[in-house]
Protein backbone atom coordinates (compact mmCIF):
# COMPACT_ATOMS: atom_id res chain seq x y z
CA UNK A 1 0.00 0.00 0.00
CA UNK A 2 1.35 3.80 -0.67
CA UNK A 3 0.86 6.64 2.09
CA UNK A 4 -2.12 7.79 -0.37
CA UNK A 5 -4.31 4.93 0.22
CA UNK A 6 -3.60 4.03 3.95
CA UNK A 7 -4.60 7.99 4.73
CA UNK A 8 -7.52 7.06 2.94
CA UNK A 9 -7.80 3.77 5.51
CA UNK A 10 -7.44 5.87 8.20
CA UNK A 11 -10.16 8.64 6.99
CA UNK A 12 -12.76 5.64 6.13
CA UNK A 13 -12.41 4.52 9.62
CA UNK A 14 -13.03 7.71 11.49
CA UNK A 15 -16.33 8.34 9.18
CA UNK A 16 -17.49 4.95 9.94
CA UNK A 17 -17.08 6.28 13.88
CA UNK A 18 -19.27 8.77 12.91
CA UNK A 19 -21.73 6.79 11.09
CA UNK A 20 -22.27 4.28 13.80
CA UNK A 21 -22.40 7.28 16.28
CA UNK A 22 -24.95 9.22 14.78
CA UNK A 23 -26.91 6.16 14.02
CA UNK A 24 -26.58 4.63 17.25
CA UNK A 25 -30.42 4.22 18.02
CA UNK A 26 -31.42 3.24 14.71
CA UNK A 27 -28.26 0.62 14.52
CA UNK A 28 -28.59 -0.56 18.39
CA UNK A 29 -32.19 -1.76 17.10
CA UNK A 30 -31.29 -3.79 14.20
CA UNK A 31 -29.06 -5.46 16.10
CA UNK A 32 -31.20 -6.86 18.67
CA UNK A 33 -33.80 -7.30 15.57
CA UNK A 34 -31.10 -9.44 13.47
CA UNK A 35 -29.87 -11.09 17.27
CA UNK A 36 -33.36 -12.73 18.01
CA UNK A 37 -34.08 -12.99 14.31
CA UNK A 38 -30.94 -15.53 14.13
CA UNK A 39 -31.21 -16.87 17.54
CA UNK A 40 -35.49 -17.12 18.07
CA UNK A 41 -35.26 -21.04 17.73
CA UNK A 42 -32.64 -21.35 20.71
CA UNK A 43 -34.32 -23.32 23.54
CA UNK A 44 -33.27 -20.44 25.74
CA UNK A 45 -35.23 -17.73 23.80
CA UNK A 46 -38.52 -19.90 23.34
CA UNK A 47 -38.39 -20.82 27.53
CA UNK A 48 -38.49 -17.32 28.01
CA UNK A 49 -40.50 -15.41 25.15
CA UNK A 50 -41.95 -18.40 23.41
CA UNK A 51 -39.57 -18.20 20.12
CA UNK A 52 -41.24 -14.91 18.99
CA UNK A 53 -38.31 -12.75 18.26
CA UNK A 54 -39.51 -9.20 18.32
CA UNK A 55 -38.21 -6.36 20.56
CA UNK A 56 -41.38 -5.98 22.11
CA UNK A 57 -41.54 -9.58 23.73
CA UNK A 58 -37.63 -10.00 24.46
CA UNK A 59 -38.13 -6.75 26.15
CA UNK A 60 -41.20 -7.77 28.04
CA UNK A 61 -40.22 -11.45 28.87
CA UNK A 62 -36.69 -12.29 29.12
CA UNK A 63 -34.53 -11.72 32.31
CA UNK A 64 -31.59 -10.21 33.50
CA UNK A 65 -29.58 -12.54 34.52
CA UNK A 66 -26.02 -13.31 36.01
CA UNK A 67 -23.13 -15.60 35.27
CA UNK A 68 -25.34 -18.46 37.15
CA UNK A 69 -28.36 -17.99 34.76
CA UNK A 70 -26.24 -19.35 31.45
CA UNK A 71 -24.17 -21.47 33.37
CA UNK A 72 -26.29 -24.56 32.49
CA UNK A 73 -26.95 -23.79 29.15
CA UNK A 74 -22.62 -23.45 29.11
CA UNK A 75 -22.14 -26.77 30.36
CA UNK A 76 -24.48 -28.64 28.58
CA UNK A 77 -22.94 -27.34 25.43
CA UNK A 78 -19.41 -27.82 27.08
CA UNK A 79 -20.30 -31.28 27.37
CA UNK A 80 -21.34 -31.79 23.73
CA UNK A 81 -24.95 -30.42 23.41
CA UNK A 82 -25.93 -28.41 20.42
CA UNK A 83 -24.94 -24.66 20.61
CA UNK A 84 -28.67 -23.87 18.84
CA UNK A 85 -29.55 -24.14 23.15
CA UNK A 86 -28.12 -20.39 22.93
CA UNK A 87 -27.25 -19.33 19.30
CA UNK A 88 -28.21 -19.98 15.73
CA UNK A 89 -24.14 -20.10 14.87
CA UNK A 90 -21.98 -23.07 15.93
CA UNK A 91 -20.14 -22.05 18.74
CA UNK A 92 -16.51 -22.59 17.76
CA UNK A 93 -14.55 -21.82 21.16
CA UNK A 94 -15.06 -20.80 24.74
CA UNK A 95 -13.52 -17.61 25.88
CA UNK A 96 -12.10 -18.13 29.58
CA UNK A 97 -12.60 -14.54 31.38
CA UNK A 98 -10.54 -13.25 34.16
CA UNK A 99 -13.64 -13.07 36.73
CA UNK A 100 -14.53 -16.48 38.80
CA UNK A 101 -17.46 -18.61 39.67
CA UNK A 102 -17.08 -20.89 42.14
CA UNK A 103 -13.58 -20.94 41.75
CA UNK A 104 -13.52 -21.50 38.49
CA UNK A 105 -13.01 -19.54 35.07
CA UNK A 106 -16.13 -17.95 33.53
CA UNK A 107 -16.21 -19.57 30.54
CA UNK A 108 -18.06 -17.63 27.64
CA UNK A 109 -19.37 -18.68 24.46
CA UNK A 110 -17.99 -17.23 21.12
CA UNK A 111 -18.87 -17.59 17.40
CA UNK A 112 -16.73 -17.38 14.31
CA UNK A 113 -17.98 -13.91 13.55
CA UNK A 114 -17.21 -12.47 16.86
CA UNK A 115 -13.33 -12.36 15.41
CA UNK A 116 -14.59 -10.17 12.87
CA UNK A 117 -16.01 -7.95 15.16
CA UNK A 118 -12.65 -7.53 17.59
CA UNK A 119 -10.75 -7.08 14.65
CA UNK A 120 -12.83 -4.01 13.32
CA UNK A 121 -12.30 -2.48 16.92
CA UNK A 122 -9.00 -3.02 16.72
CA UNK A 123 -8.68 -1.58 13.13
CA UNK A 124 -10.07 1.68 14.53
CA UNK A 125 -7.29 2.64 17.30
CA UNK A 126 -4.84 3.63 15.19
CA UNK A 127 -6.84 6.12 12.58
CA UNK A 128 -7.75 7.83 15.91
CA UNK A 129 -4.13 7.72 17.39
CA UNK A 130 -2.84 8.97 14.24
CA UNK A 131 -4.98 11.92 14.41
CA UNK A 132 -3.16 12.81 17.55
CA UNK A 133 0.26 11.48 16.74
CA UNK A 134 0.95 11.70 13.29
CA UNK A 135 3.84 9.88 11.13
CA UNK A 136 3.25 6.21 13.08
CA UNK A 137 4.21 4.74 9.75
CA UNK A 138 7.94 6.03 9.90
CA UNK A 139 9.04 3.18 12.65
CA UNK A 140 7.64 0.14 14.51
CA UNK A 141 5.71 -0.74 17.67
CA UNK A 142 6.96 -2.33 20.72
CA UNK A 143 4.04 -3.95 22.22
CA UNK A 144 4.35 -7.02 24.51
CA UNK A 145 1.55 -9.89 23.86
CA UNK A 146 1.21 -12.99 25.55
CA UNK A 147 -0.95 -16.34 24.74
CA UNK A 148 -1.51 -18.37 28.01
CA UNK A 149 -2.18 -22.42 27.85
CA UNK A 150 -5.68 -23.70 27.00
CA UNK A 151 -7.85 -26.16 28.02
CA UNK A 152 -10.85 -28.41 25.96
CA UNK A 153 -14.27 -28.83 27.14
CA UNK A 154 -15.28 -32.54 27.18
CA UNK A 155 -16.57 -32.03 23.19
CA UNK A 156 -13.26 -30.82 21.95
CA UNK A 157 -14.12 -26.99 22.30
CA UNK A 158 -11.16 -25.04 22.67
CA UNK A 159 -11.20 -22.99 25.85
CA UNK A 160 -9.10 -20.05 26.23
CA UNK A 161 -8.82 -16.96 26.93
CA UNK A 162 -9.92 -13.86 24.35
CA UNK A 163 -6.45 -12.55 23.39
CA UNK A 164 -5.37 -16.07 23.12
CA UNK A 165 -8.36 -16.71 20.35
CA UNK A 166 -7.07 -13.46 18.75
CA UNK A 167 -3.28 -14.02 18.72
CA UNK A 168 -3.50 -17.13 17.08
CA UNK A 169 -7.13 -16.70 15.00
CA UNK A 170 -6.04 -15.84 11.07
CA UNK A 171 -6.70 -12.12 11.47
CA UNK A 172 -3.76 -11.69 13.28
CA UNK A 173 -1.65 -14.42 11.86
CA UNK A 174 -2.73 -12.98 8.48
CA UNK A 175 -2.95 -9.88 9.00
CA UNK A 176 -2.38 -7.32 5.96
CA UNK A 177 1.32 -6.03 6.20
CA UNK A 178 2.09 -2.13 6.27
CA UNK A 179 3.76 0.28 7.89
CA UNK A 180 0.97 1.12 10.60
CA UNK A 181 0.94 -2.04 11.56
CA UNK A 182 4.78 -3.46 12.04
CA UNK A 183 6.00 -4.63 15.39
CA UNK A 184 9.13 -5.27 17.16
CA UNK A 185 7.72 -9.07 18.25
CA UNK A 186 7.96 -11.98 15.50
CA UNK A 187 4.82 -14.02 15.87
CA UNK A 188 6.51 -17.60 17.22
CA UNK A 189 7.52 -15.04 20.12
CA UNK A 190 4.43 -14.17 20.61
CA UNK A 191 2.85 -17.66 20.28
CA UNK A 192 5.15 -18.98 22.83
CA UNK A 193 3.20 -20.72 25.84
CA UNK A 194 6.46 -20.21 27.88
CA UNK A 195 5.59 -16.98 29.48
CA UNK A 196 9.75 -16.17 30.28
CA UNK A 197 10.90 -17.39 27.10
CA UNK A 198 8.35 -14.96 25.02
CA UNK A 199 9.13 -11.78 27.11
CA UNK A 200 13.01 -12.37 26.86
CA UNK A 201 12.60 -12.91 23.14
CA UNK A 202 9.93 -10.04 22.93
CA UNK A 203 12.40 -7.56 24.50
CA UNK A 204 15.45 -8.69 22.40
CA UNK A 205 13.87 -7.58 19.88
CA UNK A 206 12.63 -4.40 21.32
CA UNK A 207 16.37 -3.45 21.89
CA UNK A 208 17.48 -4.70 19.22
CA UNK A 209 15.31 -2.28 16.69
CA UNK A 210 15.49 0.56 19.59
CA UNK A 211 16.14 3.22 17.35
CA UNK A 212 13.11 2.22 15.31
CA UNK A 213 10.43 1.72 18.26
CA UNK A 214 7.72 4.69 18.02
CA UNK A 215 5.11 3.26 20.20
CA UNK A 216 5.60 0.92 23.56
CA UNK A 217 2.47 -0.68 25.28
CA UNK A 218 1.30 -4.18 26.29
CA UNK A 219 -2.72 -5.28 27.07
CA UNK A 220 -2.41 -4.18 30.37
CA UNK A 221 -0.05 -1.96 32.33
CA UNK A 222 0.89 -4.66 34.80
CA UNK A 223 2.34 -6.50 31.92
CA UNK A 224 4.56 -3.59 31.01
CA UNK A 225 6.06 -3.26 34.33
CA UNK A 226 6.44 -6.61 34.62
CA UNK A 227 8.63 -6.44 31.18
CA UNK A 228 10.52 -3.43 32.72
CA UNK A 229 11.06 -5.52 35.82
CA UNK A 230 12.52 -8.26 33.59
CA UNK A 231 14.86 -6.40 32.03
CA UNK A 232 16.28 -4.81 35.52
CA UNK A 233 17.06 -8.64 36.07
CA UNK A 234 18.14 -9.72 32.88
CA UNK A 235 19.37 -6.81 30.87
CA UNK A 236 23.44 -8.38 30.49
CA UNK A 237 22.40 -11.22 29.19
CA UNK A 238 20.22 -9.63 26.50
CA UNK A 239 23.25 -7.17 25.81
CA UNK A 240 25.27 -10.48 25.73
CA UNK A 241 23.49 -11.90 23.00
CA UNK A 242 23.36 -8.66 21.17
CA UNK A 243 27.12 -7.95 21.60
CA UNK A 244 27.57 -11.98 20.40
CA UNK A 245 24.83 -12.18 18.07
CA UNK A 246 24.25 -15.71 19.58
CA UNK A 247 20.74 -16.08 21.75
CA UNK A 248 21.44 -17.47 25.50
CA UNK A 249 20.95 -21.25 25.31
CA UNK A 250 18.02 -20.67 28.27
CA UNK A 251 15.66 -19.74 25.08
CA UNK A 252 14.95 -23.29 24.35
CA UNK A 253 11.94 -23.43 22.00
CA UNK A 254 12.13 -24.01 18.86
CA UNK A 255 10.38 -21.22 16.87
CA UNK A 256 11.61 -19.23 19.15
CA UNK A 257 15.01 -20.37 18.64
CA UNK A 258 14.45 -19.98 14.60
CA UNK A 259 12.68 -16.27 14.50
CA UNK A 260 15.54 -14.54 16.91
CA UNK A 261 18.55 -16.67 14.76
CA UNK A 262 17.41 -14.30 11.99
CA UNK A 263 17.65 -11.21 14.50
CA UNK A 264 20.53 -11.98 15.63
CA UNK A 265 22.38 -12.56 12.23
CA UNK A 266 25.52 -10.77 13.66
CA UNK A 267 27.41 -9.49 16.28
CA UNK A 268 26.42 -5.90 17.14
CA UNK A 269 29.08 -4.66 20.30
CA UNK A 270 27.98 -0.78 19.22
CA UNK A 271 24.28 -1.64 19.99
CA UNK A 272 24.90 -3.68 23.10
CA UNK A 273 27.31 -1.04 24.51
CA UNK A 274 24.39 1.31 23.98
CA UNK A 275 21.89 -0.27 26.09
CA UNK A 276 24.95 -1.42 28.93
CA UNK A 277 25.82 2.12 29.28
CA UNK A 278 21.97 3.36 29.83
CA UNK A 279 21.00 -0.11 31.85
CA UNK A 280 24.35 0.50 34.14
CA UNK A 281 22.82 4.14 35.14
CA UNK A 282 21.94 4.68 39.12
CA UNK A 283 18.72 5.34 38.78
CA UNK A 284 16.12 4.11 36.24
CA UNK A 285 13.93 7.00 36.10
CA UNK A 286 12.89 7.57 32.55
CA UNK A 287 14.59 4.87 31.40
CA UNK A 288 12.15 4.28 28.46
CA UNK A 289 13.07 7.42 26.89
CA UNK A 290 16.42 6.20 27.03
CA UNK A 291 16.31 3.03 25.40
CA UNK A 292 13.72 3.83 23.16
CA UNK A 293 14.98 7.32 22.34
CA UNK A 294 11.64 8.26 19.41
CA UNK A 295 8.72 6.82 21.59
CA UNK A 296 5.98 8.82 21.41
CA UNK A 297 3.58 7.07 23.78
CA UNK A 298 2.80 4.07 25.74
CA UNK A 299 -0.58 2.02 25.30
CA UNK A 300 -1.96 0.26 27.89
CA UNK A 301 -4.91 -0.58 29.86
CA UNK A 302 -4.89 2.04 32.65
CA UNK A 303 -8.20 2.58 33.84
CA UNK A 304 -9.99 0.44 36.68
CA UNK A 305 -7.62 -1.52 38.92
CA UNK A 306 -4.28 -0.90 36.06
CA UNK A 307 -4.75 3.12 37.76
CA UNK A 308 -2.71 1.76 40.76
CA UNK A 309 0.24 1.17 38.11
CA UNK A 310 -0.22 5.15 36.46
CA UNK A 311 3.01 6.54 38.91
CA UNK A 312 5.25 3.62 38.10
CA UNK A 313 4.78 4.09 34.54
CA UNK A 314 5.22 7.66 34.77
CA UNK A 315 8.40 7.66 36.85
CA UNK A 316 10.21 5.41 33.96
CA UNK A 317 9.12 7.30 31.26
CA UNK A 318 9.80 10.75 33.34
CA UNK A 319 6.33 11.85 32.58
CA UNK A 320 7.05 12.28 28.77
CA UNK A 321 5.54 9.85 27.18
CA UNK A 322 1.17 9.89 27.45
CA UNK A 323 -0.28 7.17 28.37
CA UNK A 324 -2.92 5.64 26.10
CA UNK A 325 -6.36 3.91 27.24
CA UNK A 326 -6.85 3.03 24.11
CA UNK A 327 -10.72 0.59 23.80
CA UNK A 328 -12.90 -1.15 26.56
CA UNK A 329 -13.56 -4.67 25.94
CA UNK A 330 -13.92 -8.27 27.82
CA UNK A 331 -14.49 -11.73 27.12
CA UNK A 332 -18.22 -11.38 26.95
CA UNK A 333 -18.28 -8.59 24.21
CA UNK A 334 -15.97 -5.64 22.89
CA UNK A 335 -18.12 -2.42 23.83
CA UNK A 336 -16.06 0.55 22.29
CA UNK A 337 -12.78 3.27 22.36
CA UNK A 338 -11.60 6.30 23.22
CA UNK A 339 -11.75 8.80 20.73
CA UNK A 340 -9.77 11.28 22.55
CA UNK A 341 -6.23 8.61 23.20
CA UNK A 342 -3.70 11.50 24.58
CA UNK A 343 -6.22 12.61 27.33
CA UNK A 344 -5.29 11.92 30.81
CA UNK A 345 -5.93 8.99 32.39
CA UNK A 346 -8.09 9.83 34.61
CA UNK A 347 -10.09 11.23 32.17
CA UNK A 348 -10.47 8.33 30.00
CA UNK A 349 -14.11 7.99 28.05
CA UNK A 350 -14.92 5.13 26.27
CA UNK A 351 -17.54 5.49 23.39
CA UNK A 352 -19.84 2.90 23.28
CA UNK A 353 -20.00 1.58 19.71
CA UNK A 354 -23.69 0.55 18.79
CA UNK A 355 -22.85 -2.16 16.02
CA UNK A 356 -20.81 -4.65 18.50
CA UNK A 357 -23.93 -5.86 20.55
CA UNK A 358 -26.73 -4.89 21.99
CA UNK A 359 -26.43 -2.77 25.15
CA UNK A 360 -28.87 -1.66 27.95
CA UNK A 361 -28.10 -0.37 31.34
CA UNK A 362 -29.10 -0.87 35.10
CA UNK A 363 -29.19 2.41 36.97
CA UNK A 364 -27.01 2.58 39.94
CA UNK A 365 -27.07 6.40 40.72
CA UNK A 366 -27.32 9.77 39.48
CA UNK A 367 -26.13 13.24 40.36
CA UNK A 368 -22.88 12.37 41.24
CA UNK A 369 -23.63 9.88 44.04
CA UNK A 370 -23.12 6.21 42.83
CA UNK A 371 -25.47 3.57 45.31
CA UNK A 372 -22.60 0.77 45.85
CA UNK A 373 -25.07 -1.07 48.03
CA UNK A 374 -27.43 -2.36 45.10
CA UNK A 375 -27.31 -6.27 45.49
CA UNK A 376 -25.70 -7.49 42.16
CA UNK A 377 -27.41 -11.16 43.08
CA UNK A 378 -30.89 -9.05 43.46
CA UNK A 379 -33.29 -9.80 40.68
CA UNK A 380 -33.79 -6.75 38.28
CA UNK A 381 -37.10 -5.73 37.32
CA UNK A 382 -37.09 -5.52 33.33
CA UNK A 383 -38.71 -1.97 33.31
CA UNK A 384 -35.36 -0.98 35.09
CA UNK A 385 -33.14 -0.56 32.07
CA UNK A 386 -32.31 2.06 30.04
CA UNK A 387 -31.77 1.58 26.88
CA UNK A 388 -27.94 2.79 25.04
CA UNK A 389 -28.99 6.01 23.93
CA UNK A 390 -31.51 7.43 26.59
CA UNK A 391 -28.91 7.07 29.44
CA UNK A 392 -28.24 10.55 31.32
CA UNK A 393 -25.12 12.58 32.05
CA UNK A 394 -23.58 12.33 35.03
CA UNK A 395 -25.60 9.14 36.27
CA UNK A 396 -24.01 5.86 36.80
CA UNK A 397 -25.04 2.57 35.33
CA UNK A 398 -24.14 -1.33 35.08
CA UNK A 399 -23.49 -2.90 31.66
CA UNK A 400 -26.11 -5.65 30.34
CA UNK A 401 -25.47 -7.59 27.04
CA UNK A 402 -27.04 -9.33 24.54
CA UNK A 403 -24.96 -11.25 22.28
CA UNK A 404 -25.24 -13.06 18.85
CA UNK A 405 -22.87 -15.68 20.45
CA UNK A 406 -26.22 -16.53 23.48
CA UNK A 407 -25.78 -13.68 25.87
CA UNK A 408 -29.07 -12.46 26.63
CA UNK A 409 -29.93 -8.94 29.28
CA UNK A 410 -26.07 -10.79 31.00
CA UNK A 411 -24.73 -8.45 33.39
CA UNK A 412 -21.01 -7.97 32.64
CA UNK A 413 -20.34 -6.34 36.47
CA UNK A 414 -18.81 -3.10 35.11
CA UNK A 415 -19.87 0.00 37.13
CA UNK A 416 -19.85 3.15 34.56
CA UNK A 417 -20.52 6.89 34.80
CA UNK A 418 -21.82 9.24 31.22
CA UNK A 419 -19.27 11.58 30.85
CA UNK A 420 -20.38 12.78 27.41
CA UNK A 421 -22.09 12.26 24.24
CA UNK A 422 -20.11 11.35 20.43
CA UNK A 423 -22.99 12.14 18.21
CA UNK A 424 -25.80 10.13 20.06
CA UNK A 425 -23.65 7.43 21.26
CA UNK A 426 -22.64 7.78 25.08
CA UNK A 427 -19.42 7.83 26.78
CA UNK A 428 -18.37 6.37 29.52
CA UNK A 429 -15.58 6.64 31.83
CA UNK A 430 -14.96 3.03 34.10
CA UNK A 431 -15.65 3.26 37.35
CA UNK A 432 -15.23 -0.18 38.76
CA UNK A 433 -15.87 -3.75 38.66
CA UNK A 434 -18.71 -4.92 41.22
CA UNK A 435 -17.46 -6.25 44.63
CA UNK A 436 -13.89 -6.53 43.37
CA UNK A 437 -11.37 -5.20 46.38
CA UNK A 438 -7.97 -6.48 45.47
CA UNK A 439 -6.65 -7.06 41.91
CA UNK A 440 -2.82 -7.14 40.63
CA UNK A 441 -2.55 -8.56 37.29
CA UNK A 442 -6.33 -10.73 35.84
CA UNK A 443 -7.12 -11.39 39.09
CA UNK A 444 -10.24 -10.04 41.04
CA UNK A 445 -10.71 -10.76 44.18
CA UNK A 446 -14.22 -9.62 45.53
CA UNK A 447 -15.13 -8.92 49.52
CA UNK A 448 -17.11 -12.60 49.75
CA UNK A 449 -13.79 -14.50 48.75
CA UNK A 450 -11.65 -12.97 50.76
CA UNK A 451 -12.97 -13.03 53.62
CA UNK A 452 -13.87 -17.01 53.09
CA UNK A 453 -10.17 -17.49 52.45
CA UNK A 454 -9.45 -15.39 56.08
CA UNK A 455 -12.06 -17.32 57.85
CA UNK A 456 -10.36 -20.47 56.65
CA UNK A 457 -7.07 -19.52 57.41
CA UNK A 458 -7.37 -17.92 60.89
CA UNK A 459 -8.40 -21.19 62.32
CA UNK A 460 -4.48 -21.98 62.26
CA UNK A 461 -4.49 -19.39 65.10
CA UNK A 462 -6.28 -21.07 67.21
CA UNK A 463 -4.03 -23.87 68.88
CA UNK A 464 -2.07 -20.98 70.27
CA UNK A 465 -4.68 -19.28 72.18
CA UNK A 466 -5.03 -16.79 69.68
CA UNK A 467 -7.91 -14.39 67.70
CA UNK A 468 -7.92 -12.12 64.17
CA UNK A 469 -9.68 -9.03 65.82
CA UNK A 470 -9.81 -7.31 62.54
CA UNK A 471 -8.36 -6.99 58.90
CA UNK A 472 -8.04 -5.35 56.04
CA UNK A 473 -5.86 -5.41 52.83
CA UNK A 474 -4.22 -3.62 50.27
CA UNK A 475 -2.27 -4.22 46.63
CA UNK A 476 0.58 -3.56 46.97
CA UNK A 477 2.09 -2.33 43.91
CA UNK A 478 5.76 -0.48 44.74
CA UNK A 479 7.57 -3.61 43.74
CA UNK A 480 6.83 -5.84 40.79
CA UNK A 481 5.46 -8.02 40.70
CA UNK A 482 2.73 -6.66 43.14
CA UNK A 483 1.31 -9.05 45.50
CA UNK A 484 -1.97 -8.65 48.12
CA UNK A 485 -0.87 -7.59 51.81
CA UNK A 486 -3.39 -8.16 54.86
CA UNK A 487 -3.27 -5.82 58.12
CA UNK A 488 -3.81 -8.34 60.54
CA UNK A 489 -4.64 -7.68 64.69
CA UNK A 490 -4.17 -10.65 67.03
CA UNK A 491 -5.38 -10.86 70.74
CA UNK A 492 -3.34 -13.43 72.31
CA UNK A 493 -3.60 -15.29 75.59
CA UNK A 494 -6.50 -12.97 76.50
CA UNK A 495 -4.54 -9.71 75.84
CA UNK A 496 -3.36 -7.76 72.50
CA UNK A 497 -0.22 -9.92 71.36
CA UNK A 498 2.85 -7.66 72.15
CA UNK A 499 6.66 -8.01 71.80
CA UNK A 500 7.04 -10.40 75.09
CA UNK A 501 4.82 -12.69 73.91
CA UNK A 502 6.15 -15.19 71.52
CA UNK A 503 4.85 -16.24 67.98
CA UNK A 504 6.21 -18.89 65.86
CA UNK A 505 6.94 -17.06 62.40
CA UNK A 506 5.86 -20.11 60.63
CA UNK A 507 2.27 -20.18 62.05
CA UNK A 508 1.58 -16.57 60.04
CA UNK A 509 3.46 -18.41 57.00
CA UNK A 510 1.22 -21.11 57.35
CA UNK A 511 -1.59 -18.44 57.44
CA UNK A 512 -0.29 -16.46 53.94
CA UNK A 513 -0.82 -19.66 52.20
CA UNK A 514 -3.53 -20.84 53.73
CA UNK A 515 -5.21 -17.28 52.36
CA UNK A 516 -3.88 -18.09 49.17
CA UNK A 517 -5.06 -21.79 49.28
CA UNK A 518 -8.70 -20.58 49.10
CA UNK A 519 -8.60 -17.71 47.14
CA UNK A 520 -9.87 -18.70 43.55
CA UNK A 521 -8.46 -20.20 40.09
CA UNK A 522 -7.27 -17.37 38.67
CA UNK A 523 -5.17 -15.73 41.41
CA UNK A 524 -3.95 -19.02 42.08
CA UNK A 525 -2.85 -19.47 38.14
CA UNK A 526 -1.33 -15.72 38.70
CA UNK A 527 0.85 -16.73 41.32
CA UNK A 528 1.79 -20.03 39.82
CA UNK A 529 1.82 -20.46 36.18
CA UNK A 530 1.99 -16.39 35.36
CA UNK A 531 4.23 -15.00 38.17
CA UNK A 532 2.52 -12.02 37.50
CA UNK A 533 1.40 -12.06 41.55
CA UNK A 534 4.02 -12.45 44.36
CA UNK A 535 3.44 -14.07 47.36
CA UNK A 536 0.77 -12.95 49.49
CA UNK A 537 1.98 -10.61 52.48
CA UNK A 538 0.53 -10.33 56.44
CA UNK A 539 1.37 -7.29 58.61
CA UNK A 540 0.73 -8.09 61.95
CA UNK A 541 -0.19 -4.55 63.11
CA UNK A 542 -0.25 -3.06 67.31
CA UNK A 543 -2.96 -3.26 69.31
CA UNK A 544 -5.73 -0.37 68.55
CA UNK A 545 -4.50 0.17 65.10
CA UNK A 546 -7.81 -0.86 63.91
CA UNK A 547 -9.26 2.19 66.68
CA UNK A 548 -6.99 4.28 64.96
CA UNK A 549 -7.96 3.70 61.04
CA UNK A 550 -11.79 3.90 62.47
CA UNK A 551 -10.92 7.24 64.58
CA UNK A 552 -9.21 8.48 61.30
CA UNK A 553 -12.10 7.47 58.93
CA UNK A 554 -14.65 9.45 61.16
CA UNK A 555 -12.42 12.27 61.39
CA UNK A 556 -12.46 12.72 57.43
CA UNK A 557 -16.14 12.40 57.47
CA UNK A 558 -17.29 8.91 57.90
CA UNK A 559 -20.46 8.16 60.18
CA UNK A 560 -19.71 6.65 63.82
CA UNK A 561 -23.11 5.37 63.71
CA UNK A 562 -22.29 3.28 60.21
CA UNK A 563 -18.94 2.88 60.19
CA UNK A 564 -17.77 -0.52 58.93
CA UNK A 565 -13.83 -1.63 58.43
CA UNK A 566 -12.83 -0.86 54.91
CA UNK A 567 -11.74 -4.23 53.45
CA UNK A 568 -9.84 -2.88 50.96
CA UNK A 569 -7.28 0.71 51.60
CA UNK A 570 -7.64 2.93 49.07
CA UNK A 571 -6.63 6.27 50.99
CA UNK A 572 -2.90 7.00 51.05
CA UNK A 573 -3.34 8.19 54.76
CA UNK A 574 -4.95 5.07 56.37
CA UNK A 575 -2.41 2.94 54.87
CA UNK A 576 0.10 5.24 55.81
CA UNK A 577 -0.95 4.87 59.45
CA UNK A 578 -1.01 1.19 59.17
CA UNK A 579 1.98 0.59 58.43
CA UNK A 580 3.30 2.63 60.76
CA UNK A 581 1.70 0.57 63.04
CA UNK A 582 2.93 -2.61 61.71
CA UNK A 583 5.15 -4.86 64.31
CA UNK A 584 5.62 -8.11 61.85
CA UNK A 585 5.40 -9.34 58.63
CA UNK A 586 5.05 -12.76 57.04
CA UNK A 587 5.04 -14.19 53.20
CA UNK A 588 3.74 -17.20 51.85
CA UNK A 589 6.68 -20.44 52.16
CA UNK A 590 5.51 -21.35 48.45
CA UNK A 591 3.16 -20.77 45.50
CA UNK A 592 -0.26 -22.30 46.33
CA UNK A 593 -1.88 -25.14 44.37
CA UNK A 594 -2.66 -24.77 40.85
CA UNK A 595 -3.69 -27.52 38.32
CA UNK A 596 -5.04 -26.48 34.53
CA UNK A 597 -8.84 -27.56 35.09
CA UNK A 598 -10.04 -30.15 32.67
CA UNK A 599 -13.40 -28.49 32.22
CA UNK A 600 -16.62 -30.58 32.66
Amino acid sequence: MDGRKLEYKGEEALMEIERLTSKADEIQESILKEILKRNGETEYLIKYCKGANNIEEFNRLVPIITYEGILPYIRRIANGEDSSLITGHPITEMLCSSGTSAGEPKMMPSIAEDLDRRTFLYNLILPIINQYVPGLDKGKAMFLYFVKAEMSTPCGLPARTVLTSYYKSKHFKCRTRDPFNDFTSPDPAILCNDSNQSMYCQLLAGLIHRHQVLRLGAVFASAFLRAISFIERNWKQLCNDIRTGQLNPSITDPQCRSCMAHMLSSPNPHLADEINDICNRVTWKGILCQLWPRSKYIEAVVTGSMEQYVPALRYYSEGKLPLVCSMYASSECYFGVNLTPLCDPADVAFTLLPNMGYFEFIPLGENGTLLMDFDEEAEVPNDKLVDLVHVRLGCFYELVITTFAGLYRYRIGDVLQVVGFHNRAPQFRFICRRNVVLSIDSDKTNEEDLHRSITMAKRLLEPYDALLVEYTSYADTSSMPGHYVLFWEILHHGSMMDSEAPFDPKVLQECCIAVEEELDYVYRRCRTNDNSVGPLEIRVVEPGTFEALMDLCISQGASINQYKTPRCIKSNTALKLLNANVKASFFSPRDPKWIPLAVS
